[in-house]
């Protein structure tokens, strides 16, 4: 007999196949597809996220895209509740939700039901706010903070580290009836989709969408300092050339990729595939997990 919460997940580096995978599995299990992206969630932000396309969309239903203003202060705590409601609804309409995406902490906020730290004072919150990026890192840093595993791009996350002290978030064991599957590719090949997938962006219109963004809300919000966009302002205000931004963003991505990689290489819960498996493999697990 069938659960009545199951949950099937895909992680792993950006372009490693997550979201294709995340297509097919859908189409054969009649399920219905969870973003589990920090960037994906934010209104306007398209070509530089990768956001599925309108024809995915159509085909299989997307949860948690464009549910958020970009000016907004959006968090892992809304994520999470926001997910956890779409995985009931899913469910109780008897299909399958599949979660997919590369932000690791918005995927373990789901699978191990993190409770989070109480918010700090308004206050506090108003002083680190009015802080640069680079002394709210030295702040950290004469805190004596572990800031290894905090993106230091991320304004709000490096004040969050301060805000509790470097005390993390209490999570649970990995929720039940739930199949966690990564996938990872060579580093060449990875390489080779990533300045293929930016290749692509350019060509469909990234420069105009980084324009009218930058337009609307400046720099300075979050959306605006992630891999792919926080590069154009230095080629924008023509301190670098056109070569070396696609340089820069390639860089950055293989950057973002590894930290990815370190991320989910912790997690002992997932089932790992690389380059070249069988989609049959893939069916069989999900099939046996689901039928528990």
């Amino acid at each position: 007999m069938q659960s009545n919460d199951q949950l099937v997940a895909i992680v792993g580096e950006t372009a490693s196949g997550k979201s294709a995978l995340a297509m097919r599995l859908a189409k054969h299990f009649n399920a219905e597809i969870i973003c589990a992206d920090s960037m994906t969630l934010y209104r306007g932000f398209n070509i530089g996220v990768a956001k599925p396309t309108e024809s995915d969309r159509r085909k299989i239903p997307h949860h948690l895209l464009d549910i958020a203003d970009p000016g907004s202060d959006f968090n892992v705590h809304d994520f999470q509740k926001l997910a956890n409601d779409a995985i009931d609804d899913i469910n109780n309409r008897h299909k399958v939700p599949i979660i997919v995406g590369g932000s690791g902490l918005y995927i373990n906020s789901v699978l191990y039901n993190y409770k989070f730290l109480p918010p700090s004072s308004i206050d506090l919150r108003n002083q680190l706010n009015q802080m640069s990026l680079s002394e709210l890192l030295q702040k950290a840093n004469q805190m004596n903070l572990n800031t290894e595993d905090v993106d230091k791009h991320n304004k709000r996350r490096v004040i969050r580290l301060i805000e509790t002290k470097g005390l993390r978030s209490v999570k649970s064991s990995i929720r039940a009836h739930t199949l966690v599957i990564g996938l990872q590719l060579p580093k060449e090949i990875l390489k080779q989709n990533i300045e293929k997938r930016i290749e692509k962006m350019l060509e469909t219109g990234l420069e105009s969408e980084v324009r009218h963004l930058a337009g609307l809300y400046g720099w300075d919000i979050e959306p605006m300092k992630s891999v792919g966009y926080r590069e154009w302002q230095s080629y924008i205000e023509g301190t670098i050339t056109y070569s070396e931004l696609k340089n820069m963003i390639v860089r950055d991505t293989l950057n973002l990729a590894k930290k990815q990689q370190v991320w989910f290489k912790r997690n002992k819960s997932i089932q790992w595939f690389s380059t070249g498996y069988k989609f049959e493999d893939i069916v069989e697990l999900v099939t046996t997990v689901l039928n528990k």
